[in-house]
């Protein structure tokens, strides 16, 4: 692991950082921030945050102002990039919505991305490891958030690891991507035109036999532009409830997809996740 810089703040500390991934065929770039607890020696819990299209593993950590609260509540914060970048592909940056900081948060079974394009198990498995065995990180006490793209990503790693997660929350998450424009130009690319191989990564279609233990958060914006196109939040609610998947949806008059709505409202989801950490 490859230390790029470390900042003091908030009395704890953020890192931007580098490693090999054997997932991801090449280097990863991911951040961490430290609460004040885990300086004093205390193995803290934390919150995975996963971005959406076009970030990297800065974006959250720059834009979200969530380290006040954290280190408040002794919550460590773990970011990664939202792609591969080092294995380059034909074509991997033709689109801003697939390819190149558009992973997607699937594990691609279609040549060529199923070469490197493997982020579902990076931040499921490889990342955890390594922030929790170079970091002071508890081991299983760990909560996942995301961000539209990282939305998505979030419920679906809840869904699909009963008891690797103990609290999960998404802003404005693509909730069906098999049935929106962004979800079916990626699913086709990664996993292929077998529509039936899409629904182990779309959260309403999880639903149908998987059910997360504890409410899932979600926050959107009723300004946010990609709200009736791609994100679809009333077929998560439809899907929660014949599931009976405890949810709480909360509709936001005039907030958009910017991290201006995040910033707003991330101090709630650090709470939430905090309370099922025993923070």
């Amino acid at each position: 692991m490859k230390t790029r810089t470390e900042h003091r703040l908030f009395d704890g500390k953020l890192g931007f950082y580098e490693h090999d991934s054997t997932v991801c065929a090449g280097p990863m770039h991911f951040s961490v921030y430290l609460p004040p607890a885990a300086l004093s020696g205390e193995r803290v819990p934390a919150i995975y945050f996963l971005a959406g299209l076009t970030c990297t593993e800065e974006t959250f950590m720059i834009k979200a102002g969530a380290q006040r609260c954290a280190a408040a509540l002794g919550l460590a914060l773990v970011a990664c990039d939202t792609s591969p970048r080092a294995t380059r592909l034909p074509h991997d940056d033709d689109h801003w919505d697939f390819g190149q900081a558009a992973g997607y948060y699937v594990d691609a079974t279609q040549a060529p991305w199923s070469r490197a394009y493997h982020m579902h198990s990076y931040v499921t498995g490889e990342l955890p490891a390594l922030v929790e065995r170079e970091f002071p990180i508890a081991v299983e006490a760990r909560g996942i958030c995301g961000h539209s793209m990282g939305g998505h990503g979030a419920l679906v790693a809840a869904l699909r690891h009963p008891g690797r997660y103990r609290s999960v929350s998404a802003f404005a998450p693509i909730a069906a991507p098999s049935r929106v424009p962004w979800g079916q130009k990626a699913l086709s690319r990664y996993l292929g035109e077998d529509r039936a191989a899409w629904a182990d990564w779309d959260t309403c279609e999880l639903l149908r036999t998987r059910r997360f233990d504890g409410t899932l958060l979600v926050d959107q914006g009723t300004a946010d532009k990609f709200l009736e196109t791609e994100l679809k939040p009333s077929l998560l609610a439809e899907a929660c409830n014949v599931a009976g998947q405890p949810l709480q949806l909360r509709m936001h008059e005039g907030y958009d997809h910017s991290y201006f709505f995040i910033a707003t409202f991330i101090e709630d989801h650090l709470r939430h996740h905090a309370r099922a950490l025993g923070r």
